[in-house]
């Protein structure tokens, strides 16, 4: 459920505070966010994938040892998976999970503030036909 708008106030107060108290701290819970744990993610899948490729490689110079390859392609398969879904799931660069004045981006907001905005003028028709009848 997304935050309301005195919600999201209240929040980057809330961080601007922590900002002002104690930046180091917060500098160090801003790097642990989304965006660094996803990178980190696809790090250790091209370093999966490169174990992938040596496994493959040692199974076929080891003719005898077949079934090495097997896994090493397996893993490789693995490893590509990962990346990928984890690459698509990073923020983009200008967006950001939580961070100093971490508000959502205008094109988030707009199209919910608009909905609530005719929810809150229907209720309000219908409050003012049901006062006048």
């Amino acid at each position: 459920m997304p935050l309301s708008e005195h919600e999201q106030r209240m929040l980057e107060q809330m961080e601007r505070a922590l900002y002002a108290e104690d930046p180091k701290f917060a500098t160090a819970l801003e790097g642990s966010g989304l965006r660094t744990y996803t990178r980190r993610r696809v790090y250790q899948a091209v370093a999966g994938f490169l174990v992938g490729i040596g496994l493959l490689m040692a199974g076929m110079v080891a003719q005898q040892i077949w079934w090495v390859s097997v896994i090493g392609f397996l893993v490789m398969l693995g490893c590509a998976v990962l990346a990928v879904t984890g690459w698509r799931k990073a923020p983009k660069p200008g967006e950001r999970a939580a961070g100093p004045g971490g508000a959502q981006p205008r094109r988030q907001v707009r199209p919910r503030r608009s909905m609530m905005n005719r929810i809150e003028d229907r209720w309000q028709r219908r409050r003012d036909e049901q006062q006048g009848h």
